[in-house]
């Protein structure tokens, strides 16, 4: 028997189930690697990933982007999903706040109060600490 949701385990699940599109910063092209596990388990319920990574030119059948700001301008981000140390996450933010994401997701250990504070004044919901695929796991277990 699973656990009961919390108010914030709802709202959680309700932002998961609106997103459609995740830019993942720091997507590496290794299996093996935490942003190539991750990446592909989304790809594979059915979100859109788009690699961001200056290293790479394509992961997972997707064309790779060297930033957010290079993404093409019709291409719609809901989440923002970050594999980046936490000194490059201010950085991050701000760009997710130009092309106008809707949510920055620091992932599993990634804690930035002031990538937060700019991402919350830009607009964006903030996800810090927690792995993407750990909560849509327990949430929206299929």
């Amino acid at each position: 028997m699973g656990r009961d949701l919390t108010a914030e385990d709802q709202e959680l699940r309700t932002l998961l189930g609106d997103v459609h599109t995740i830019a993942v910063v720091g997507l590496s092209s290794r299996p093996g690697r935490p942003s190539f596990e991750v990446a592909r388990y989304l790809q594979h319920h059915g979100y859109r990933i788009v690699p961001v990574n200056p290293n790479e030119t394509e992961v997972l059948g997707e064309r790779s982007y060297a930033t957010l700001r290079d993404l093409p301008p019709d291409l719609s981000i809901d989440v923002v999903d970050v594999f980046r140390r936490a000194e490059h996450t201010p950085d991050v933010a701000r760009d997710a706040v130009a092309i106008g994401a809707k949510v920055l997701w620091l992932q599993e250990d990634i804690i930035s109060e002031e990538a937060a504070a700019i991402a919350t004044a830009g607009g964006l919901d903030v996800i810090m600490g927690v792995c993407i695929r750990h909560v849509r796991e327990q949430l929206l277990a299929e």
